[in-house]
């Protein structure tokens, strides 16, 4: 059945606005009798543009992510990190399994963190020692949580995706997809009172917001319930750190969020 002329437009500019956001996979659900009024409730219940509340650009296809094996969410966080690693395996769902890697890289810190920091991807010095951040960024990302009053060990920290692109290149948008929904479960199991997403990939990945940094920044997010702040990347901050100074400032609103004393020493 042709679609009405107004409805067409509507479905196209919709559509437009979920590109723009960086969305372009959709599934398609069962079609049933009356296609033109079930296509007008679902644009009719569109979110608008000016809505702050963010879904990841892969929300879309939530229908065919990875499940636990375990029906219910597990209590225990420690043990719902541990059901989410067991599924996930030796994974080979994408190409980077097959391109170099040695391992992956799953997460580590407090399965009961109340603020977890997310990252890009693994770089050399992760894959060798299958830990998120160990190397010069790493180095820098403990000096962050160390100036906010706390240690490595109480926060927990992970990547957009888990294995090491080739050459440390930017992860592409498939790659993200595919690894995505088992960094949501690690975010459900550990339901931190805050997230940082560390660098444009990360913020972007999470947010499917298509924005430069100067304007991720600076404001909270509602991510699936969770408030969600952007900051620098540590590895942008070995590059320029003129920006630490910025950064700093990111992060005394997630340490007033969080309700930790502010320190007048700043990011060095």
């Amino acid at each position: 059945m042709p679609l009405d002329p107004a409805l067409r437009r509507a479905i196209t500019d919709r559509v437009r606005y979920y590109n723009d956001l960086g969305i372009y996979d959709f599934y398609r659900r069962p079609v049933t009798p009356g296609i033109s009024d079930v296509a007008q409730k679902s644009v009719a219940r569109a979110p608008s543009p000016a809505l702050l509340v963010a879904e990841p650009a892969f929300a879309v296809q939530e229908e065919s992510l990875p499940q636990s094996k375990s029906l219910s969410q597990p209590a225990d966080h420690a043990t719902a990190l541990r059901l989410i690693r067991e599924d996930l395996g030796d994974c080979t769902r994408c190409r980077l399994h097959s391109q170099g890697r040695k391992q992956i890289v799953f997460g580590v810190g407090d399965p009961n963190a109340q603020l977890m920091f997310i990252g890009e991807a693994p770089g050399a010095d992760e894959d060798e020692q299958g830990e998120p951040f160990v190397g010069r960024s790493g180095q820098l990302l403990t000096n962050m949580i160390k100036a906010m009053g706390l240690r490595r060990e109480d926060v927990y920290i992970a990547n957009i995706i888990k294995c090491r692109p080739p050459a440390n290149r930017t992860p592409e948008r498939d790659e993200c997809d595919t690894c995505s929904p088992f960094l949501m479960r690690q975010i459900e199991a550990i339901r931190p009172k805050a997230l940082v997403a560390l660098g444009a990939v990360a913020a972007k990945s999470l947010l499917a917001i298509n924005a430069p940094m100067s304007e991720l920044r600076g404001r909270w997010y509602d991510f699936r319930g969770t408030k969600l702040a952007v900051t620098y990347h540590p590895a942008f901050l070995l590059r320029d750190p003129r920006q630490k100074k910025e950064t700093w400032k990111d992060l005394q609103m997630v340490m007033k969020e969080m309700g930790l004393p502010l320190p007048e020493k700043t990011l060095e």
